[in-house]
């Protein structure tokens, strides 16, 4: 059985074994060494990178993933080794210390959730970019707040990580998480003041290496909530990128950073009042166009500029000016972008069935209901005006 030298010092990044076992596998080979400082993916933490050097040569192999199977760690890698080959291990730090600062940070986030509102931890993801934890129960934005500081607070103070393997005598009067039942000898991670944990992961030595706590959001999920979050070195690049971006709209909007947000609510209230101003001139020309094709049973239409929602406040405003028109199609785009369009009928019969015969004759997408229908087409304004000349010489209805 291979002896397992990440249990006893997750701060291991080199270490001497022997080649066991090499077979063939899925996606490489699959190598088995007598002992090894390389975590196998397991309780939701990812598992080591890294490569094992032949002893005595430039020789080496990539560790590409690792797995725990049958009470055995196996390695995944490039390049086959033979049994008894003498190798060198050699562990990507910077990917185990990052897994390690969010691992360690989940557990103090968990283990305060659980101290103050009683929240058990039923889900945990440790993703290449953010870290998921699923609470039992709701919480609201103050203890979200509450939880960020309260887990930076015990960053902090920088108190020692303790790792025990109780006895089961020992174990009973240990008030610890864990998600199931356990049997046999049980690891206990304690984060003085925050958790105390069953978990068989890699851990910083202190809560201060987790460095930075950031809840980034909070929904609700099943009976509780999922938060997002991320620690240490996640977390100086998310702040970073943050304020790169706040920078940048900073200087756009000629507003100091910290009063970016009301310079975009002012924005945003300029922009609705423009809007509302181009709706009424807007609906102003789709009035003047209807009296335009006033007594007109069949109208085709083309104007520039308008948004899909532009284009069926046409359409509509044709077909209800004097009761008259029963087909309008407005269409709005240019050569050779393509063409939005809106059409309608008023003569009751169903649309749906003719606009997959116009999309496939202009190259477009599109649907709708019985009596509109909206979409695009890839075809030029010549195309769609002979193709509606020849539908409104040969009767629109039922086309």
């Amino acid at each position: 059985m291979t002896l397992k030298l990440y249990e006893q010092d997750s701060f291991l990044i080199k270490f001497e074994a022997k080649v066991l076992s090499c077979v063939k596998g899925k996606k490489g080979f699959d190598i088995v060494l007598n002992q090894t400082a390389f975590y196998p993916e397991g309780g939701g933490q990812p598992y080591d990178t890294g490569r094992l050097e032949i002893s005595g040569t430039q020789d080496k192999v990539k560790v590409l993933e690792v797995h725990s199977r049958d009470g055995e760690v196996v390695h995944t890698c490039n390049h086959p080794l033979e049994a008894g080959t003498s190798v060198t291990g050699i562990i990507d730090w910077d990917r185990r210390f990052d897994l390690m600062q969010q691992h360690s940070g989940e557990h103090i986030v968990s283990g305060l959730a659980h101290s103050l509102w009683g929240c058990e931890n039923v889900g945990f993801h440790l993703g290449a970019e953010v870290v998921t934890i699923d609470l039992s129960l709701p919480l609201n934005e103050e203890q979200f707040a509450m939880l960020e500081e309260t887990a930076n607070r015990c960053v902090w103070l920088d108190l020692p990580t303790e790792i025990t393997c109780p006895t089961a005598q020992e174990l009973e009067h240990i008030h610890y998480r864990s998600k199931k039942e356990l049997t046999g000898q049980v690891r206990i991670v304690t984060f003085p003041g925050a958790d105390c944990c069953a978990c068989c992961g890699t851990h910083v030595k202190s809560a201060g290496q987790v460095g930075l706590v950031k809840l980034l959001s909070m929904q609700r999920f099943r009976e509780g909530v999922r938060i997002e979050l991320v620690c240490g070195s996640r977390a100086m690049r998310y702040l970073s990128q943050t304020m790169e971006q706040n920078t940048q709209v900073s200087r756009l909007l000629s507003a100091k950073p910290l009063e970016t947000g009301a310079a975009v609510g002012r924005l945003l209230e300029e922009n609705e009042t423009l809007k509302g101003r181009l709706m009424a001139l807007e609906n102003a020309r789709f009035a003047q166009l209807a009296r335009q094709c006033a007594g007109q049973m069949n109208v085709l239409l083309f104007e520039d500029g308008l948004s899909p929602d532009g284009l069926r406040r046409l359409c509509g405003a044709v077909l209800h000016s004097d009761g008259k028109c029963s087909f309008c199609a407005c269409f709005s785009g240019d050569d050779p972008s393509g063409y939005k369009y809106a059409i309608g009928q008023t003569d009751g019969w169903d649309l749906r069935g003719w606009v997959k015969s116009l999309n496939q004759t202009l190259r477009g997408r599109g649907g709708g209901k019985p009596d509109f229908v909206q979409g695009s087409v890839q075809a030029s304004r010549s195309e769609i005006e002979a193709l509606f000349q020849t539908v409104f010489s040969e009767g629109v209805h039922p086309l």
